[in-house]
């Protein structure tokens, strides 16, 4: 009968919504105002707004899931990072983004120079940050829903990471061929790599792995007894 109502109580307290708190609001606002300067004089409208659907799609996603389950606020800063950054590629349309101008004036260095690249790899940087900041939160989540083990968890989230990342890819092909060539590649943003979908799978990977040593290490609260 005890743990009867341990268990009713757990799930009471579950089932209300969790409040956003001030460092999720702030961190949500200063998402919305970055999308909003974005679209100042876009160059690309058309494919800005392709690729802007999916920041919509994030942010309603990550407001459900914030009231929905347990996020801890940098696991929530995290993803509305992810989605800033989106935000920037978006505008410039991957390929255009100018961020080695910027690094020679800010800074003085130039990447491109540095690493010997000869394409744009913004879009690298995006992938990895895909990865990197949706890892945690997903991990949280996994744990919070089964009771799992912490490397049980891990394992699976990154299999969601990968499983993602290819609905991406497929998705992002099917709307090119809707596209007219030059339409195509401005949206694909492969610039001329045959590749690039097969890379941009595996830096996602890369980025969820490298996540590791930034998850969480206490017991969720449903989960007592699992290591």
């Amino acid at each position: 009968m005890a743990d009867f109502l341990a268990t009713t109580a757990t799930t009471g307290l579950r089932s209300r919504p969790p409040a956003l708190g001030t460092p999720k609001l702030l961190a949500l606002a200063c998402v919305l105002v970055g999308f909003a300067a974005t679209w100042i004089h876009p160059q690309w409208p058309y494919e800005q707004g392709l690729q802007s659907s999916l920041t919509v799609a994030g942010l309603a996603w990550l407001v459900l899931h914030a009231r929905r389950w347990r996020m801890r606020d940098g696991e929530f800063i995290a993803v509305c990072i992810f989605i800033a950054m989106h935000c920037v590629a978006a505008r410039w349309l991957y390929s255009y983004v100018p961020y080695d101008a910027w690094c020679q004036e800010w800074l003085g260095w130039s990447p491109q120079a540095a690493f010997g690249w000869t394409r744009n790899n913004f879009d690298r940087v995006i992938h990895l940050l895909y990865g990197l900041c949706l890892l945690p939160a997903i991990h949280t989540w996994l744990r919070e829903r089964w009771p799992l083990h912490r490397g049980q968890a891990f394992a699976i989230g990154i299999m969601l990471v990968m499983c993602t990342s290819l609905i991406y890819e497929w998705g992002e092909w099917l709307v090119a061929l809707t596209m007219s060539p030059e339409q195509a590649e401005a949206y694909n943003g492969q610039q001329g790599d045959m590749w690039d979908p097969h890379k941009d799978m595996l830096i996602a990977t890369i980025g969820a792995l490298l996540a590791w040593p930034l998850l969480e290490r206490t017991r969720p609260a449903n989960a007592r007894g699992q290591p």
